[in-house]
Parts: structure tokens; C-alpha cells; sequence
């Protein structure tokens, strides 16, 4: 059984499902509109436990699942909504083992999602950027994951270049958060290793055409996909069944890519050139008619 401890992050949850987050430290109290409770009263005691704080405010009291704790944690930078973060390792194919390029870093939530698929023998190396960011984000995985060995996080600036690890080797995946990817593609074309795979998030449209723009004329991606998720929760009680009222609809567009040997696919400006002469093509023939 789990039972929490001194410097441990947990969550408090009400009647109406809002769930506050706290930290547990000896001597501490906790104060939630005019109720206390004595973090001492909550050390030591079970997962899922219900606490009473003072005026007889009973709670439930529990060790966060990632997505709880992603959407509680301090922030510099917008974090990814859970829904995205399921969605990346699985698309981006993060194995166990998998060495994995991350930028940016921001508040560190796509770095656990990261560092929990590729497990123990894997690596993530991430840059960010901002001093304050990585310094937060660094915290927060710290205080969810404990030290991770297994991730080198790096101040730099993603779109200079990327610097492969001291063994040389390239990564397998390649994973980014930040305004203008486009940019890191012909980096990432550098440092994959043929059959890696690139992924990237962005929040608009423009940004995204220029991300896949950027990936056609590189000439060493194929299998270009890009796609949205939208998640819609339902009420259910007894008979009313609807959904709610509220849903996480767009928070941005998910694009992947395989890093492969040119010659299947045509490049963008054959394939261009390809879509003009149809269209000459199509209007000679309207003429004729």
C-alpha cells in the first residue's frame, strides 16, 4: 500500500471533483478557505484516503496521476493539455530504450511524458532556451519523477543547431514544442537516424504549413502526416445522458514524418510542377470543349 510522505506532491480533492495541490512538509498546515489541516495529519496515511479539515470539510486526499499533476504544476511556458501528451509518444513511436530529442523544454511536461517511455535504458536530451523555464521545469519533473539520470538538459537555443550526445550516435526520435520548427528540420535532418521519426507541435495554421513546407524540401521525410484531437467528456446521471457542456476542442496540430531515402516520393517542387501541368492540362481541355 501507498502511503504519503514529507516532500511528497499531492492533490486534495472536494465534493465537486476541483482538486488542489500541496505540497507535504512536517510542521506545515494547509488552508483552503478558512479550513485547515495540519500537513502532519496527512503524512503517513493512505492513498485515496478521505481527511476531515477543520469545520468538518471532508476531502480526498491522493497521489496525482500525470495528467493531474501536469495541469497543477508550476508553469513558465503553456504546457501541453494531457490529451496531447498521450497522443505524442505513441505517434512519435517512443520505445523503451529510445533516444530522443526534445525542444523546447518549457515546463517540462512532454519531458516526463518523454522520459516514462523511454524507461530506465533510454535517453531524452532537451534544450530550452529561457534560463527561468528550465529551472521550472527542472523542479517539476524532480518533484513528480525523482533525479532521472537518464536526461541531459541543455540551455541552448534549438534553431543554432543540435549537438548529438558524446557517443555520437543519432537519435531515434526527435520531438518539438516551440514557435518555429521549421527551422530545427534541417537540424533534424542531421541528427536522426534514417527511419527516426520527427514530430512537432504547433497551435496555428500558418505555422504548420510552413513546418510541412519545411519537411517536403528537406527531401528526407516522407510519410508526412498532420492532424488534430479534440476530446468531448459526457454527463452521465441515470437516465440524462448528454455531453457536457465544456470540451478541450483544438489546442494545436500534431506533424509527423520518417526520416527515409529520397526516390518514392517526388519532392515538393516536382510534385508542385506535377499539380500546375494538370491544371494547364484541365483548362486546354475546358478550351477545346
Amino acid at each position: 500500500m501507498s502511503h504519503f510522505q514529507s516532500g511528497e506532491r499531492i492533490h486534495l480533492v472536494d465534493k465537486k471533483g476541483r482538486q488542489y495541490a500541496l505540497t507535504l512538509k512536517s510542521g506545515d498546515r494547509y488552508q483552503l478557505s478558512g479550513h485547515k489541516i495540519a500537513h502532519d495529519d496527512l503524512i503517513g496515511k493512505p492513498d485515496g484516503s478521505l481527511v476531515t479539515l477543520s469545520g468538518n470539510k471532508t476531502m480526498l486526499a491522493l497521489k496525482p496521476t500525470f495528467g493531474d499533476y501536469v495541469l497543477k504544476m508550476p508553469r513558465g511556458a503553456q504546457v501541453l493539455y494531457p490529451k496531447d501528451l498521450a497522443l505524442i509518444p505513441m505517434w512519435a513511436d517512443v520505445y523503451p530504450g529510445a533516444r530522443v530529442f526534445e525542444a523546447g523544454t518549457g515546463s517540462g511536461a512532454l519531458t516526463m511524458a518523454l522520459l516514462r517511455a523511454v524507461g530506465p535504458s533510454g535517453l531524452v536530451v532537451t534544450y530550452e532556451a529561457r534560463e527561468d523555464f528550465g529551472q521550472t521545469a527542472m523542479t517539476n519533473i524532480e518533484r513528480y519523477m525523482g533525479p532521472m539520470p537518464n536526461l541531459i538538459p541543455l540551455r541552448r537555443n534549438v534553431y543554432e543547431g543540435i549537438s548529438l550526445p558524446e557517443d555520437g550516435r543519432p537519435f531515434d526520435r526527435l520531438v518539438l514544442d516551440l514557435p518555429e520548427p521549421w527551422q530545427v528540420v534541417p537540424h533534424a535532418a542531421q541528427v536522426l537516424r534514417s527511419g527516426g521519426i520527427y514530430l512537432s507541435f504547433v497551435p496555428t495554421v500558418p505555422q504548420v504549413v510552413q513546418t510541412v513546407e519545411a519537411l517536403e524540401k528537406a527531401m528526407v521525410f516522407g510519410m508526412i502526416e498532420t492532424f488534430e484531437t479534440l476530446l468531448r467528456t459526457w454527463s452521465i446521471q441515470g437516465r440524462s445522458v448528454r455531453p457536457d457542456h465544456r470540451m478541450v476542442a483544438h489546442s494545436g496540430f500534431i506533424t509527423v514524418a520518417r526520416k527515409i531515402e529520397s526516390g518514392l516520393w517526388p519532392t515538393a517542387q516536382a510534385a508542385e510542377a506535377a499539380g500546375e501541368a494538370a491544371e494547364d492540362h484541365e483548362a486546354r481541355e475546358d478550351d477545346g470543349r
